[in-house]
């Protein structure tokens, strides 16, 4: 796997060549290695070390339901002391460009979500926008929040 533009981390291995896996500390469990899987991690940890976001109030491939469709969310992050969520990230392959297309699928996870942030990474460029609900608005900020000014509904 190539090297990321995120800060270097502990991740775990495993399985053989032909079927590697890596360890998924939000579920606690090996899974699959894809390139989309070595941004997640990579990422989560990000979050949790470089961003103080709680590894207990976050969660990977969130199900939800649109209709009769069924899509996942690559991870949610919550609001401590609430069931409500506060930020969607969205995973791309460091290979697949970060398009109006990606912007248009986690917005469209956030029509049932209506979380304050979305944010979206390839593991080499990263983006982040503050939703203003009231103005039905967004603003791209210029770096990802840590996990307080989150909760404060600061932008930085």
């Amino acid at each position: 796997m190539i090297q990321l533009n995120l800060p270097s981390c502990q991740i775990k291995l495993s399985g053989t060549k032909d079927s590697p896996r890596i360890w998924d500390i939000l579920r606690h469990k090996y899974v699959r290695l894809t390139p989309e899987e070595w941004v997640r991690q990579h990422f989560i940890h990000y979050l949790i070390e470089h961003r103080g976001c709680p590894p207990a109030l976050m969660s990977n491939e969130m199900e939800m339901k649109i209709g009769g469709k069924r899509l996942r969310a690559d991870t949610v992050v919550y609001r401590r002391g609430s069931v409500q969520p506060l930020a969607l990230v969205e995973y791309k392959a460091p290979t697949v460009p970060i398009r109006q297309s990606v912007f248009n699928q986690v917005s469209a996870y956030n029509i049932l979500m209506r979380v304050d942030y979305l944010i979206v990474s390839n593991g080499m460029q990263h983006y982040c926008c503050k939703m203003n609900y009231e103005s039905r608005s967004y603003t791209f900020l210029d770096t990802i929040p840590d996990y307080m000014a989150m909760m404060e509904g600061r932008c930085v």
